[in-house]
C-alpha cells in the first residue's frame, strides 16, 4: 500500500487499504463522476453484478487508483440489492409477487475466527488461504441462502418471549449438579 492506494499485489492477500483522506467516490453516475467523499465500502464483484443485473447507470472510473465508494452509493446499491421478489401469501403462494425489503447482514464486521467457525460448522467448501473479505463474502452468500420458515420461526420466537423462556435460561438438570 502506497499513499493509501491499494496495489494489485495487495488486493490478492488482504482486504483493500482504508480510504485515503480526501479520496472521492470511484463511481460514475449517468456519465458524471461522483464528488462525494469515499467511505470504507469498496467496489466488489458482487456490487458490480448487482449494478449490471439491475441496469443501474453506475460504472467505476477506471482512471482512479482505488475502489472506495461513498456512503450514498453504498446505501443505494444495498437498498436496490435487498429488494427481492417474495410470495406474501401463507396459503401456498398464489398471491402476486411483492417487493419486500430483505435486511442485509454485514458479516465483514465479524472476526476472522468467527467466520472460520461458521464455515466449519456448516461445512462450507472453499479454497485454502482466503482473506477476511473473501471469507466474509462466502459466508454471506451461504447465510443469505439458508431456507427459513418465517411463520414457524416467528411463532416459536413469540412463544419463547411470552413464556419468558430462553435456551440460555434453562436450568441445568438438578440430578447432574455436583455440590
Amino acid at each position: 500500500v502506497m499513499n493509501g492506494f491499494s496495489t494489485e499485489e495487495d488486493s490478492h492477500d488482504a482486504p483493500p487499504a482504508p480510504p485515503f483522506f480526501g479520496q472521492s467516490c470511484c463511481l460514475i453516475e449517468d456519465g458524471e463522476r461522483c464528488g462525494r467523499a469515499a467511505g470504507n465500502a469498496s467496489f466488489s464483484k458482487r456490487i458490480q453484478k448487482s449494478i449490471s443485473q439491475r441496469k443501474l447507470k453506475l460504472d467505476i472510473d477506471k482512471s482512479v487508483r482505488h475502489l472506495y465508494i461513498c456512503d450514498f452509493h453504498k446505501n443505494f446499491i444495498q437498498s436496490v440489492r435487498n429488494k427481492r421478489k417474495r410470495k406474501t401469501s401463507d396459503d401456498g403462494g398464489e398471491s402476486p409477487d411483492h417487493d419486500v425489503e430483505v435486511p442485509e447482514v454485514d458479516l465483514f464486521q465479524l472476526q476472522v475466527n468467527t467466520l472460520r467457525r461458521y464455515k466449519r460448522h456448516y461445512k462450507i467448501q472453499t479454497r485454502p488461504g482466503l482473506n477476511k473479505a473473501q471469507l466474509a463474502e462466502t459466508v454471506s452468500r451461504h447465510f443469505r441462502n439458508i431456507p427459513v420458515n418465517e411463520k414457524e420461526t416467528l411463532t416459536y420466537f413469540i412463544y419463547m418471549v411470552k413464556s419468558s423462556k430462553s435456551r440460555l435460561d434453562q436450568k441445568p438438570d438438578a440430578s447432574k449438579q455436583v455440590e
